[in-house]
């Protein structure tokens, strides 16, 4: 199964069997009702309505002990916690992507991306863990406002799941966690509510700006 699907994450997961989804990876939208300088937004980036049901339905399609890597807005942590407790979802660890520029500077200088790490049950503990501070590399964002480096996403797939696993992002913008799967050789399932960002991820993994690793 490699496919990024067009539509609500909530109501798209609901169609997904229990316990089929081997790792998720996902981006979220920070509720912080972010537009980019062209003027590109993000949607159901204000109102948290989504939030609690869309945790609930990761947490649902999950394998027993898998993880979850989620993105969040620092600003809203109280709420992102919030839904990850009630789904089930238990914080692990958690990951800084250290960048070498300034995404923006109001009080401090905002130079960072960080996830957390989710278990549901009990994973095993992985061989050789990853560090918790990792290297950032600016994507330039062509295909989307807040578009997340192929590089950054595979360690944590190669991490938190096995060759032939199922990786689901159920917010999967332009593709980026889809790709990281792929070159990983793992199977990957995306859903995307936007048109446009879906169209730019299909055209990705189609072959457009999509280009597969070089053989050894």
């Amino acid at each position: 199964m490699n496919k990024i699907v067009l539509g609500n994450c909530v109501e798209l997961m609901q169609k997904i069997p229990d316990q089929r989804i081997d790792l998720i990876v996902t981006d979220p939208p920070y509720l912080v009702n972010y537009k980019d300088r062209t003027g590109r937004a993000i949607a159901n980036d204000v109102h948290a309505d989504w939030l609690e049901p869309a945790f609930m339905q990761m947490a649902r399609v999950l394998k027993d002990n898998s993880f979850c890597v989620s993105f969040y807005g620092w600003t809203k942590i109280d709420l992102f916690f919030a839904a990850w407790k009630k789904a089930g979802l238990r914080p692990v660890g958690h990951v800084v992507f250290a960048k070498q520029y300034a995404s923006s500077k109001r009080f401090l200088a905002y130079q960072h991306e960080s996830a957390y790490l989710l278990a549901k049950g009990q994973p095993e503990l992985p061989g050789n863990p990853l560090p918790d501070v990792l290297p950032w590399k600016y994507t330039g964002n062509k295909l989307h406002p807040t578009q997340k480096p192929v590089s950054c996403l595979t360690p944590l797939i190669e991490s938190f799941s096995k060759p032939g696993a199922l990786v689901l992002d159920p917010f999967c913008g332009s593709g980026s966690t889809c790709e990281a799967a792929l070159i990983t050789g793992r199977r990957y399932l995306g859903f995307e509510l936007d048109p446009a960002y879906h169209a730019a991820a299909t055209e990705r993994l189609n072959g457009g700006s999509f280009q597969f690793p070089k053989a050894a």
